[in-house]
C-alpha cells in the first residue's frame, strides 16, 4: 500500500486554477520531490496534502486513511517551511517541543524525544540559545528537529534550503537525504531547484501551470524527457526543429540535416544535451557530425561552455571537459570544428 496516495486533486481561486487533476502515489520511505518554476502549484499541492489549504476537488490518503478534510494536526505530517517559522522568543528547546507540548505528551516521553532528535541534527549543545543567536543552517536545523521529533507518517518541506548559501545548501540537502533514508521516512520535497531535486530525490513530479508533465526518476526525467518544457527546465538542452525526410533523415527549418536515421517520420525537434555533443577536427564515421565555427568559449573549471554556430545558423552549447584528452580545446571564436553526437544522444519529440 503506498503511504500517500492523491487521487485527482485540484484547487481553483476564482476562475484561476492553481492545482489541476494532480495524481500520485508515493510509497513508504520514498522521497519525492515536486519540482517546478514559481507559481506552477507545486506549495498549494504540498499545502493540501498537510491540510493547511482545502481542495477544490480530489482526494488525500495518508497510510490508507482519507484526510481529504482532516484537520492538519490530525494528520501526524511534520512540515518545514521555507522560513523556518521559528518562534524568536523561544530557545532551541523549547521551539522543538512545541509540537510535542500541543501533542500532550508525557514529561517523560517529551524530554526524550526531544534529546533524541536534537542529538540527530547536531543541534543538543545550543539546546539553550535563541533563533537570533543562529546561523541560517542552525536555524534549519532546528526547524526539521521540530518536525521530526512528533515522529510523523509523512515530512513535508517546503523550499526548505532556499534561504542558504550555496555552500551550507548543499551541506543541509545531504543531511536531510540521510535523516530521511536513516529514518525511513516518506517525505515530499518542493523545490525549483533543479539540481537539489535531481540530488536529493528517489522520484520528481515536475509541474508546470498546475500541471504534472512527468513523474520519474532523476535519469528518466533527465534522458528521456516526455516533452519539452521537462527537457528544458532539468538541465540545458538544445533543440532542433525540422521533419523527416523520405531518406530517415532529420533536415533542420534551416535546411541542416542530421546523419543519423530515425525511425519514428512524426518528429519535428531533436534535442540535445551540451555534455552529449563531442567537438572534433573530423567528422566521425556513423555518427552525427555537423560543421561549426565556435563564436564563444566561458572557462567554468571544469568545464569549458561552448557555443558553436552550424553553417546554416543553428546555435548550439556544447559542455567540453578540461582536459588533454578533448578532441578539440577551444580557445578563440572563429575555430572550426564538427560538433559530433550519435543517435542515442538525441531526444525526439513529436
Amino acid at each position: 500500500m503506498s503511504q500517500v496516495s492523491i487521487r485527482n486533486l485540484r484547487k481553483e481561486y476564482g476562475s484561476s486554477v492553481a492545482v489541476a487533476d494532480f495524481s500520485l502515489d508515493i510509497a513508504q520511505g520514498e522521497l519525492v520531490a515536486f519540482l517546478g518554476p514559481s507559481g506552477c502549484g507545486k506549495t498549494t499541492t504540498l499545502r493540501m496534502i498537510a491540510g493547511f489549504v482545502e481542495p477544490t476537488a480530489g482526494s488525500i490518503f495518508i497510510g490508507g486513511k482519507d484526510v481529504t478534510y482532516v484537520a492538519p494536526h490530525r494528520r501526524n505530517t511534520g512540515m518545514v517551511f521555507q522560513r523556518y517559522a521559528l518562534f524568536p522568543h523561544m530557545t532551541v528547546a523549547q521551539n522543538v517541543a512545541f509540537g510535542l507540548d500541543m501533542h500532550k505528551f508525557s514529561a517523560l516521553e517529551r524530554d526524550a524525544r526531544l534529546k533524541q532528535v536534537l542529538e540527530m541534527v547536531r543541534m543538543h549543545t545550543l539546546k539553550d540559545r535563541y533563533p537570533r543567536q543562529l546561523s541560517g543552517g542552525q536555524q534549519q536545523r532546528v526547524a526539521i528537529a521540530r518536525a521530526l521529533a512528533i515522529r510523523p507518517e509523512v515530512f513535508l518541506l517546503d523550499e526548505p534550503l532556499s534561504n542558504l548559501d550555496a555552500k551550507l545548501r548543499v551541506e543541509v540537502r545531504e543531511e536531510i537525504r540521510a535523516l530521511q533514508q536513516e529514518l525511513g521516512l516518506t517525505t515530499i520535497f518542493v523545490t525549483h531547484d533543479q539540481e537539489e531535486a535531481l540530488t536529493i530525490s528517489d522520484r520528481l513530479a515536475v509541474m508546470h501551470d498546475g500541471c504534472v508533465q512527468q513523474i520519474g526518476t532523476a535519469a528518466e526525467l533527465y534522458e528521456r524527457p516526455t516533452n519539452r518544457f521537462v527537457a528544458d527546465f532539468l538541465g540545458q538542452m538544445n533543440f532542433l526543429e525540422g521533419a523527416v525526410g523520405a531518406d530517415g533523415r532529420f533536415a533542420t527549418r534551416r535546411g541542416t540535416t542530421l546523419g543519423v536515421l530515425l525511425d519514428d517520420s512524426a518528429t519535428n525537434a531533436i534535442g540535445l544535451r551540451p555534455e552529449r555533443i563531442s567537438l572534433t577536427h573530423q567528422p566521425l564515421s556513423g555518427e552525427g557530425s555537423l560543421p561549426v565555427t565556435i563564436s564563444s568559449a566561458v572557462y567554468k573549471g571544469s568545464t569549458l561552455e561552448v557555443r558553436a554556430v552550424t553553417d546554416n545558423g543553428e546555435v548550439l552549447l556544447c559542455h567540453v571537459q578540461n582536459n588533454a584528452r578533448a578532441h578539440v580545446h577551444p580557445s578563440a571564436p572563429g575555430a572550426r570544428a564538427f560538433a559530433t553526437f550519435t543517435k542515442n544522444d538525441c531526444v525526439f519529440f513529436n
